[in-house]
């Protein structure tokens, strides 16, 4: 495993900087979203730890997979994803009720909380096209509403730079090894954990109280 450097990531100050100047509010649900049963949506935004325990900690969401997105099967093994050639990125599958949480408010975390989208095949201290930002969509509705948002976001000029932020077709997702599932979770005292994303998690439950489980 290729050793993370440590250090307090730029992404996090300007996701806090970001927050400050506050979120247009996100897409409205689709009129059958919330009665459309347990759905998933992937994201793409660095390091899938922190990424993957931003969303566990989302109300609504019933699970969240670490794994890869953007390339072949045969390629989707962290030695190989780890020297940036394969088309894959470092992605989180969520499993989401609609009823409790909608689209929209994920697009909304993901932005806000989860990554910075300004950042070009980088996440703080990690660099490489594996840690691009991305969103899989998996049908219209989610690649209409992450398109809206993004316009909605630069519009609004909530951060320093344009988002970068790329919306491409889900062509399949594949699960990272068990040693990296609930990675935050099972290791929250590793030092890259400290310094990368716990503060992620706190800016959660600041930022989104009523979404903060």
């Amino acid at each position: 495993m290729k050793i993370r450097i440590l250090g307090i990531a730029l992404s996090v100050v300007l996701i806090c900087l970001a927050a400050n100047k506050g979120f247009p509010a996100p897409p409205a649900p689709a009129p059958t979203e919330s009665t459309a049963g347990m759905q998933t949506a992937v994201f793409a935004g660095g390091c899938f730890w922190g990424v993957e325990g931003v969303f566990e900690k989302v109300k609504g969401v019933s699970k969240a997979v670490a794994g890869y997105s953007g390339g072949e099967a045969k390629t989707a093994h962290y030695e190989v994803v780890e020297n940036g050639t394969t088309g894959h990125a470092e992605s989180v599958q969520v499993t989401y009720d609609p009823s409790k949480v909608s689209y929209g408010q994920l697009l909304e975390v993901f932005f806000a909380v989860a990554h910075d989208p300004t950042e070009k095949n980088r996440q703080g201290p990690d660099s490489g096209t594996q840690y691009r930002s991305v969103i899989f969509y998996a049908n219209e509705q989610q690649k209409q509403a992450a398109e809206a948002y993004i316009r909605q976001i630069d519009a609004a000029k909530v951060f320093p730079s344009p988002i970068v932020t790329e919306v491409v077709s889900l062509r399949a997702f594949y699960p990272a090894e068990a040693y990296h599932q609930k990675f935050l979770q099972r290791n929250p005292d590793y030092p890259y954990i400290v310094y990368n994303d716990l503060p992620k998690l706190e800016q959660l439950k600041k930022q989104f109280p009523e979404l903060t489980r």
